[in-house]
């Protein structure tokens, strides 16, 4: 069965006329998601196994990090025949990939420097512009917000405005880019698709890949939701890591056989229907999809997947946006009293005052309640692409929220560029920091 635990709280929505392509989740009524989120999935936290995040899961670079190959080694690739030189191999999502592990471990001993937990993030969105005039620029801010992440933990990054396969859009559109993206990336061991509307608001934070090793595909949910409510809403499929492997291969061929490139769509968006109560709407949608096939599918399929609730491996915006300054000052709190976390230091050395500043976060918990940076804020319900959001929202909560996220992820990389922003609710205005800060008071730049 799949694994565990639940914690903090989100939904979904999407508008088919002019969302962003690669927003996840489905459709739904704004009644739904209203009765959902006044009906408190957390009343059951309780009742339900946990097992607890630590620093030894590989939580940050200094844990989890192994000597760099050398450059060159990196550049050449083999002269030896792989299964890139098979004509019969494609990228398709429709196509069947065989011996998939036979194919990666040839490839792998081919190429050396590559071995290891790799990890490629998948993000993007749609072809066209935006309607909204600010959601082009939101785009922009969120995909920085990504390379940003990646490019101080190390990992690679691809995105995607284009349409892999012609029925597969709007949620469904990342399964064919993930397929493809194995193919292209046989060095990476780990796949994460990440929506466009979400944020890394915690720059350290490394997805405890050492708690998966049993695992093939990780999401974000409430096992409860899943296993005694069957909800719809009971894991989120917006944000999740799969391993690049065959079992993965199989997997989504499966997923994406009750999409819209399936003759059998309808019939599946019946079937996930009448098997989910609360699902108010009829057409078939790869969160619905996913959670069917943990209900009910093979043993093969449930055991290899891991319900993650025990850290914002996915977070609510509003049970996040409201909390980030108080965040901020103990973070602050922890750098005037210890001097090595305020020493100026270059930004591929980050790692290492991860490692340092995880000492001193032991009791900070990692999800609700917690006063550790929240890994990833979702802002679930909140369309900048097309100005709309959920009506329960206050008018602009969604981009003042979206704003101040972004910023509080920005100041911890603008930090080693010697500047911050003061006001969260600021994107304009800058500080500089003068040494040993935050020893020292900043001093206002402009």
């Amino acid at each position: 069965m799949a694994k565990n635990a639940v914690q903090s709280k989100s939904t979904r929505t999407l508008s088919l006329r002019d969302g962003p392509l690669f927003l996840g989740g489905a459709t739904a009524a704004v009644l739904l998601f209203t009765l959902w989120y006044f009906s408190d999935p957390w009343t059951d936290f309780s009742n339900n196994p946990t097992n607890p995040v630590l620093a030894s899961d590989c939580v940050t670079a200094a844990y989890c990090s192994s000597a760099a190959p050398d450059a060159d080694e990196l550049r050449h690739d083999s002269p030896n025949s792989t299964f890139y030189d098979d004509p019969g191999l494609g990228y398709s999502i429709e196509e069947p990939m065989e011996d998939w592990d036979e194919k990666r471990r040839e490839w792998l001993e081919n190429h050396p420097g590559y071995a290891g937990d790799r990890i490629l993030l998948l993000t993007g969105s749609q072809p066209s512009p935006c309607s909204n005039p600010t959601g082009d620029h939101l785009f922009l801010r969120l995909f920085k917000n990504k390379v940003d992440y990646c490019r101080i933990n190390g990992y690679d990054i691809f995105y995607s405005n284009a349409f892999l396969h012609p029925e597969m859009r709007a949620y469904w559109a990342k399964l064919p880019l993930i397929r493809a993206a194995m193919v292209a990336h046989p060095e990476a061991e780990w796949i994460w698709w990440v929506d466009s509307d979400a944020v890394f608001t915690d720059m350290e934070f490394k997805p405890p890949l050492r708690r998966y090793r049993d695992h093939n595909l990780i999401v974000h949910g409430w096992a409860h939701m899943v296993y005694e409510k069957k909800s719809w809403l009971g894991l989120n499929a917006g944000i999740f890591l799969i391993r690049n492997c065959q079992w993965s291969m199989d997997f989504m061929r499966l997923w994406a056989s009750m999409g819209p490139m399936s003759p059998e769509f309808h019939k599946w968006g019946w079937l996930q229907k009448s098997a989910l109560p609360d699902k108010m709407f009829r057409d078939s949608d790869d969160q619905s999809a996913l959670i069917y096939l943990v209900l009910k599918g093979e043993k093969k399929w449930t055991d290899k997947i891991y319900i993650e609730g025990e850290y914002y491996f996915h977070g609510y915006w509003l049970d996040i946006v409201g909390t980030v300054d108080d965040v901020t000052e103990r973070y602050v709190t922890i750098e005037r009293g210890v001097r090595g976390l305020r020493r100026r230091h270059a930004e591929k050395m980050s790692g290492g005052y991860a490692a340092l500043r995880e000492q001193y976060l032991s009791a900070a918990g990692y999800g609700k309640g917690s006063w550790r940076r929240p890994f990833i804020t979702h802002f679930t319900g909140c369309q900048h692409c097309n100005g709309e959001h959920d009506p329960k929202y206050e008018s602009d909560s969604c981009w003042i929220g979206m704003v101040k996220a972004l910023n509080f992820a920005d100041n911890q990389v603008l930090r080693m560029y010697g500047f911050v922003r003061p006001d969260l609710s600021n994107a304009s205005r800058l500080s500089v920091l003068p040494f040993d800060y935050p020893a020292a008071e900043e001093e206002d730049h402009w």
